[in-house]
């Protein structure tokens, strides 16, 4: 496995310009930039530093395919429901687009890294510790999307394969103390990365208390 260059652009530019990219090229990524990725994951924090992440690396088209089906029967209920709310939004309707797009190529993305947690979470109560327990998994996959971004690769974060937890774990191989997370389809895109649209800092923060906009209309 030869080596690759290492990843040089600025973490400002890849924090601007990441996006979630869906339409990918079926062309190859090759293994050792999946695994400089991943390493790269691996620098995220965890829960009392635990490092209890496991990552399934799926090139298998069998593989994906079962995946796809799971994917696409989650997406029929929710694509659906997705089109009529969001009837007249232009902007939704494209992201829809582009979802279904997926769907309807999952088998032919290059590459599916699905990140996981040894350690199921068990209890329903309290609330916060369904936060705590995908803290531990969520930094890593930001790092792999940001890694991506970095390298070119689209990627996007998608949960509908891992809507039954039994089937993506029968699927997978995984034993069930090991939870699958999340889903990163990886591959060379067919679109282009560029700056994001997003809402104003002050119109998300409140000072002090919920509600007290005091950043709004500021620098």
């Amino acid at each position: 496995m030869g080596e690759i260059d290492p990843l040089s652009m600025p973490l400002e530019e890849a924090l601007r310009t990441q996006r979630a990219i869906r339409r990918l090229k079926p062309d190859p990524v090759d293994d050792a930039l999946v695994r400089r990725l991943i390493e790269l994951a691996l620098k995220a924090p965890t829960g009392s530093n635990a490092q209890n992440w496991e990552f399934i690396v799926v090139r298998d088209r069998e593989v994906k395919a079962r995946l796809g089906r799971q994917n696409r029967r989650v997406w029929r209920l929710y694509g659906g429901l997705g089109r009529r709310v969001s009837r007249g939004d232009a902007k939704m309707q494209k992201v829809l687009d582009a979802v279904q797009w997926q769907a309807d190529h999952f088998e032919d993305i290059p590459v599916l890294v699905v990140a996981c947690l040894r350690g199921g979470l068990r209890l329903p109560f309290p609330p916060m510790l369904a936060s705590s327990y995908y803290g531990s998994i969520y930094p890593s996959v930001q790092n792999l999307l940001l890694a991506a971004r970095a390298a070119g690769l689209g990627a996007a974060l998608i949960t509908l394969p891992l809507w039954s937890t039994f089937a993506a774990r029968r699927i997978l191989g995984c034993p069930w103390s090991v939870q699958p997370c999340a889903v990163v389809p990886l591959g060379w895109p067919l679109g282009r990365y560029g700056p994001t649209t997003r809402r104003p800092v002050g119109e998300v923060v409140s000072v002090d208390r919920y509600g007290n906009r005091a950043w709004l209309g500021g620098v």
